[in-house]
């Protein structure tokens, strides 16, 4: 039995799911300490800025009410569309070992498949993104990384919501 949810969820794309399992991070890097005026301004744009939308288990459903220690620990639930199936990574696992300016480059330059929406991280000032670098470093690793992508015409083994095929 196919496990789908159903859903129409464009503004969820706007603003939510991460796309492609992004690159491996670069090796381990030095252990920094988190400015905490940057780490209470790096929480507050996960929170409005819809990241926990999909990288935190059951936020969406239960209206944000899911304890921070779960905050942007990946989901295994799919994004499918004609990308094939995405899953939001565990961001904690994924920025581990990635230096400040790692995670600046790479958020400043990726492209990943839907419904990631990297351009409108691209979009964000330098500060910003190094806020959510310091929110994020500054929690304790926590989750397991998130299923692999799955290509077009393969069926996902964990449940997904399935997207229409955008107008052209």
């Amino acid at each position: 039995m196919k496990r789908l949810i159903s859903a129409s969820l464009l503004a969820v794309v706007s603003w939510g799911a991460s796309a492609a399992q992004p690159e491996a991070p670069p090796p381990k890097a030095a252990k920094a300490k988190f400015d905490p005026a940057l780490v209470e301004r790096g929480r507050y744009l996960v929170k409005i800025a819809g990241c926990n939308d999909c990288h935190t288990p059951g936020y969406m459903a239960n209206a944000g009410k899911v304890p921070e220690t779960q905050w942007l620990t990946g989901d295994k639930l799919g994004w499918r569309g004609p990308w094939g199936t995405t899953y939001a990574i565990n961001l904690r696992l994924y920025m581990r070992d990635m230096t400040e300016a790692d995670w600046v480059k790479r958020a400043k330059t990726m492209e990943t498949r839907p419904p990631m929406p990297w351009f409108a991280l691209r979009d964000m000032t330098e500060r910003d993104v190094k806020a959510i670098y310091h929110y994020v470093k500054a929690q304790p690793v926590a989750g397991e990384p998130a299923p692999a992508y799955v290509p077009p015409g393969q069926e996902p083994k964990t449940p997904y919501a399935q997207f229409p095929v955008p107008p052209k």
